[in-house]
């Protein structure tokens, strides 16, 4: 894909990982753990991989070599899995504004790391990005001004989950150098599917509860997460990586608490105050800022 087309996936992947929490309210009136809720997703969201695959192409579902699984442990577990335990763990302990302005340190591991992996530079209008991308999301969150107490361990999760979730960007560029997107996106799923199974059974609560089987709704609910918002938004962001600076890509998908706060404020009647708006204001100039760098 061209360039152009790269950023535009990578924005629309961030969209849909905006509206989770539409769902996520959804799946939660109806009894579902946070635990759960991911477990179904990734679960839904593999079968429904699997199927497109086994239409389009059979071939993508095949591994070239066994020990190619490491970049999928990586992606599935160090990444999708780990950020997401961390990021729950961080909102349990604080607060969904706190947890959600640390998740959004990940852009600052990512460019960090892109540097040292890849020889990414990091240019001055990054770095200007980073700064914007940041202080957007603390004003999108409604944590600035405040006065949050943070303790040690709501601190230590939430830049887990930012750290987690910026691996992502990085272990999924090296399975793209031999996967095509499709796969390395099935693959991933289907590993931190199994990985959230595992953690589900152990603390006593059932992957698939069957409550949501028990309503239309239900069905609904779980598989338009699994569908908009775990297995397409993975596979436009794994597509937009191979033609975006990981560094850019990263910052370009600070635009979901944009999203979830302008859908907050449309669907459930959530507070917009100039703060916000400042907020939203700046995550979208640092992605325009973006859009200029070499």
């Amino acid at each position: 894909m061209s360039k152009q087309r790269c950023a535009v996936s990578i924005l629309t992947a961030a969209a849909l990982w905006g509206s989770i929490g539409v769902f996520l309210r959804g799946l939660t009136d109806l009894g579902l753990s946070s635990m759960q809720a991911m477990t179904s997703r990734t679960i839904f969201a593999a079968v429904v991989l699997f199927a497109v695959l086994w239409v389009r192409d059979r071939s993508l579902l095949i591994l070239q070599r066994p020990g190619d699984l490491r970049y999928f442990f990586a992606t599935g577990i160090l990444s999708l899995l780990f950020f997401n335990w961390c990021y729950f763990g961080a909102i349990k302990a604080s607060s969904m504004s706190v947890a959600a302005v640390l998740l959004y340190t990940s852009p600052i591991f990512v460019v960090i790391l892109s540097a040292l992996c890849f020889g990414e530079r990091i240019t001055r209008r990054k770095a200007v990005a980073l700064v914007l991308t940041f202080a957007g999301c603390t004003l999108v969150s409604g944590l600035a001004g405040a006065g949050e107490p943070i303790s040690l361990t709501a601190l230590l999760l939430g830049i887990g989950s930012g750290f987690g979730y910026s691996l992502y960007s990085i272990f999924g560029r090296f399975a793209l150098r031999h996967y095509r997107s499709l796969t390395v996106t099935f693959y991933t799923i289907c590993v931190a599917a199994a990985g959230s199974f595992v953690i589900t059974l152990a603390i006593g609560e059932a992957p698939i509860p069957a409550v949501l089987f028990e309503s239309a709704r239900g069905v609904a609910l779980i598989f338009g997460m699994a569908v908009l918002c775990c297995a397409l938004p993975y596979l436009l962001y794994t597509a937009g990586l191979s033609g975006v600076q990981t560094g850019h890509a990263a910052i370009m998908a600070t635009l979901e608490p944009v999203v979830a706060a302008a859908l907050g404020i449309g669907l459930f009647h959530e507070e917009m105050t100039p703060v916000r708006l400042l907020g939203m204001g700046l995550v979208l100039l640092s992605v325009l800022l973006l859009a200029r760098d070499d």
